[in-house]
């Protein structure tokens, strides 16, 4: 188990640092033009984190309906198998203690 955690935590630490050369290295600023003549000067690397945390943010609420809906069925069928135990549980004989 120590194994795992150790080549976890390895390839975490050479992500973070390959992300940081990448960051350390594009610095030079872009120019991102939207509509109606508006402009925004930023360096590349905080435009790449920006447009990475709003897709990451549309792919997580893309997601939600369907998290959501499996969760209330879920919770219904649970619903459902502990009403059936019940019934069960009431149904059958009570046991004689020998």
């Amino acid at each position: 188990m120590k194994l795992v955690a150790l080549l976890s935590w390895t390839v975490r630490i050479l992500l973070f640092l390959a992300l940081l050369v990448f960051a350390v290295r594009n610095t030079e600023l872009v120019t991102l033009r939207f509509y109606l003549d508006q402009q925004w000067q930023v360096p590349l690397v905080l435009a790449l984190l920006v447009f990475f945390a709003i897709g990451a943010v549309l792919g997580v609420l893309a997601c939600m309906g369907r998290l959501l809906r499996q969760r209330r069925e879920l919770v219904a069928l649970k619903r459902e198998m502990r009403s059936r135990a019940a019934a069960e549980r009431g149904s059958l004989p009570p046991r004689v203690a020998e």
